[in-house]
């Protein structure tokens, strides 16, 4: 089960990652886009049977994910302020408009909370201290994978399309999320590494690179402003592909999902080549919260 842990301008597209922290233009833009998931997310609610199943979070109902986002939502903006928060999801209200409400209400707050701070501003984050813009980015992915969820449940199509964003969210997990889980001991670093390519985007990944659950620019910060040195955060490099016995390669939104565990390998957007044995163990991570 899940962890806790459109209103942009026509025409931009956030140039989305980790430089955030750096940019101002760059976090507002990226709080732009979380703006619009959250907006997407609400008016799908709206429509959404609260009482319907969410497939890719089972047990839970369309209530208990609402309440989990927007309590995840409340938690990060608290995280940001550094300030002390249980992160445990609310289990009301559950009354549909109430909820409606309260989902909306908590989105304020994030959104409310991270444009006063400013992206520099000094936050708690989950990799130890760092810029409130680390912020900006995860809720962003969290918001978009829930937005998932959501539109599942609802029978809809998902209503953000843009393989930037997507791309991104792989991004986090490689970098971020996954050796997060290796040095909290969640899971055990991958013996065998999976090459993922974003064919949508030009861009491609080694998940389980040596850099996974060590300390350094993996960690969720530049080793200097802007600057992201590609084999240490475990993106593939030239040499890569010759390391990994599997790759698998699709859109960036089926990788993304894939890798936060809402598509299986048999995807029929996802293409795999190599070891599947190899790929299932990473995916058996688990390689995110």
């Amino acid at each position: 089960m899940p962890a806790p842990e459109t209103r942009a301008a026509a025409g931009t597209r956030p140039t989305v990652g980790p430089a955030a922290a750096a940019d101002p233009a760059v976090g507002a833009a990226l709080l732009d886009a979380l703006a619009a998931a959250q907006d997407a997310f609400a008016a799908l609610l709206a429509e959404a049977d609260p009482a319907a199943p969410v497939p890719g979070c089972a047990p839970w109902t369309v209530t208990d994910l609402a309440l989990h986002l927007g309590g995840v939502h409340r938690w990060a903006a608290a995280m940001a302020r550094r300030e002390d928060d249980d992160g445990v999801d609310p289990v009301e209200p559950r009354e549909p408009e109430a909820l409606r409400a309260f989902y909306r209400e908590q989105a304020d707050v994030l959104q409310d909370t991270l444009r006063s701070l400013g992206p520099d501003a000094p936050a708690s984050t989950l990799v130890g201290p760092g810029p409130a813009a680390f912020w900006h980015r995860r809720q962003l992915h969290e918001t978009l994978v829930h937005l998932h969820d959501l539109a599942a449940a609802a029978g809809a199509p998902h209503p953000v399309a843009d393989p930037a964003l997507w791309v991104d969210t792989v991004d986090e997990v490689v970098t971020v999320m996954t050796p997060r889980q290796v040095r909290l001991g969640r899971m055990a670093a991958l013996g065998r590494p999976v090459r993922l390519v974003a064919d949508d985007a030009g861009r491609s990944w080694l998940l389980g690179a040596p850099a996974d659950g060590q300390p350094g620019p993996a960690d969720g910060q530049p080793s200097r402003a802007g600057a992201w040195p590609e084999a240490a955060a475990g993106a593939a490099s030239p040499s890569a592909p010759d390391a990994a016995p599997v790759t698998v390669a699709g859109p960036a939104r089926a990788l993304a999902l894939l890798l936060w565990g809402r598509t299986p390998a048999d995807d029929p957007a996802l293409t795999v080549t190599g070891d599947r044995a190899a790929l299932a163990a990473a995916l058996a991570g688990p390689l995110t919260p």
